[in-house]
């Protein structure tokens, strides 16, 4: 995996974004309030060109110029309504709607959004070719601006890029013992420390309720771990935790899905795909932090030994669960996994998870749902995802709705009785685990784009890993 990985990843951005160049084409990026102003100031067939094209500088359209010669002159691309700043997604289509050739930017533009420009640019060059190669395609290619920060996105780029394969990738290719594999390449990659416990391992270690998740499986459950820490000489470092969900594939269990909720559940590991991206760039850029990651991994199959609804499960924090729908099984495998990061009393918990459809009907496809441990928490990570265009949305951890959770024969049921507020109980739920760890942050992820958009086809999202990824920079520094 890592290997191949990266040297997709790095060749696809030496092919897009390059400082060399000599017959560039200049690209102009505009507004439909600047295509006016612009146009006046150019020669009369340029401006004649335009209105031939009716061209006025629509999001995501772009049109090629000639000079009286009927040579390429310049492009344009529109940026359609002025809202807000420039963003990636501005920019996320230029690569397979410009035709293909060199281009270079023909405006100035500040370190951010020339940044911004090349992020965009090679998202949307993304490509899943694991058992069909793309169709034969040329793509533009960008001339690197000089203040662009060629690493950051480079970087940005391969994360995102593993993320999106793993996620796109079926059970079949990658069940557990796949998704360990990534895991530990992740961990030498960084030369951290990568811990496994498989099968009945997990019962002699104390995480019941991942073993009862995934049992039923072909491949055993098993939890992943690493660690890292920066090469430096200070004595006390704060310690993070990363937690994802890597649900292989989930049949629903007992409670079995009916085929239409099962035909996308190769992306119930979305969560440990977002989580690792993200423990990959903060590695990268040495984050002033000790570092946890923890990825339950499992497969929620049917089978003789599958666990029932009615089961009582032990877990790792000594809550007894009663199972009152197997089809919640993400917040099994988190709440083990919560519980050995939490007995750390970390600084801080982030669990990333596919968790909930109710998630996504508050929400849509775009949004994931965010939980806190405080409005301020929440409102800070928010703010600092929104600032780099991958959105989160806050969710109220609304504690009178807890008891909810309540069952006659056990500390808690897994599920409430009311069809109402799903993604707030599966938060309630997780919650339940966090004792010692002054703050926690939850993500309830969809992982998934449902619609064809420029430079975002359907398929795998690496939801919120940029946004998590400036927000810790933010807060704990790089050594």
């Amino acid at each position: 995996m890592q290997g191949p990985a990266r040297v997709r990843v790095v060749g696809r951005i030496e092919k897009l974004m390059t400082v060399e160049g000599s017959a560039a084409l200049p690209l102009w990026l505009l507004y439909e309030e600047e295509i006016e102003g612009w146009k006046s100031a150019q020669a009369a067939h340029v401006a004649a060109w335009l209105a031939e094209h009716q061209f006025k500088a629509e999001k995501h359209r772009v049109l090629l110029v000639p000079d009286r010669h009927g040579s390429a002159l310049l492009a344009i691309a529109g940026l359609g309504k002025r809202q807000g700043e420039l963003s990636l997604w501005h920019a996320s289509g230029l690569a397979e709607r410009l035709p293909p050739r060199r281009y270079r930017l023909a405006q100035d533009f500040t370190a951010a959004d020339a940044t911004a420009i090349c992020l965009g640019f090679a998202y949307g060059a993304y490509r899943y070719e694991r058992y069909r190669p793309a169709k034969p395609e040329r793509l533009a290619i960008l001339e690197t601006p000089e203040n662009a920060e060629r690493a950051q996105v480079a970087l940005a780029i391969e994360a995102l890029t593993w993320a999106r394969d793993w996620i796109n990738t079926p059970a079949s290719d990658l069940g557990p013992s796949k998704l360990a594999a990534a895991v530990r390449a992740v961990a030498e990659r960084h030369q951290a420390h990568y811990r496994e416990w498989v099968g009945d391992e997990l019962l002699a270690a104390n995480f019941p309720a991942i073993h009862a998740v995934g049992r039923a499986s072909a491949e055993p459950p098993r939890l992943a771990e690493i660690r890292w820490s920066p090469r430096h000489g200070a004595a006390q470092l704060p310690r993070l935790a990363l937690v994802g969900k890597g649900v292989c594939f989930d049949s629903g269990g007992l409670d079995i899905k009916p085929g239409a909720g099962m035909a996308l559940m190769k992306k119930d590991m979305g969560g440990a795909a977002v989580a690792l991206a993200l423990a990959h760039m903060l590695m990268s850029r040495g984050l002033r932090a000790e570092l946890q990651v923890l990825i339950p991994i499992v497969e929620n199959s049917i089978g003789g030994n599958a666990y029932r609804p009615g089961d009582v499960l032990a877990t790792r924090k000594g809550l007894t669960v009663e199972v009152g729908n197997t089809d919640a099984e993400g917040r099994l495998v988190l709440c083990d996994a919560l519980a050995l990061a939490d007995a750390e009393r970390p600084d801080l918990i982030i669990d990333f998870a596919t968790l909930t459809g109710a998630a996504r009907v508050a929400l849509g496809p775009e949004l994931p749902a965010l939980f806190g441990t405080s409005d301020a928490l929440t409102a800070d990570l928010a703010r600092s995802c929104a600032a780099v265009h991958d959105p989160v949305w806050p969710m109220p951890l609304w504690m009178g709705y807890d008891e909810e959770l309540g069952s006659k024969i056990a500390d808690l049921n897994n599920v409430a009785a009311s069809g109402l507020a799903g993604a707030i109980f599966g938060a309630l739920f997780l919650r339940r685990f966090i004792t010692a760890a002054p703050e926690w942050l939850h993500l309830d992820l969809y992982a998934w784009n449902p619609k064809e958009r420029p430079g975002r086809a359907v398929g795998a999202e690496a939801q919120a890993v940029r946004g998590v990824f400036s927000y810790l920079l933010d807060r704990y520094g790089t050594v």
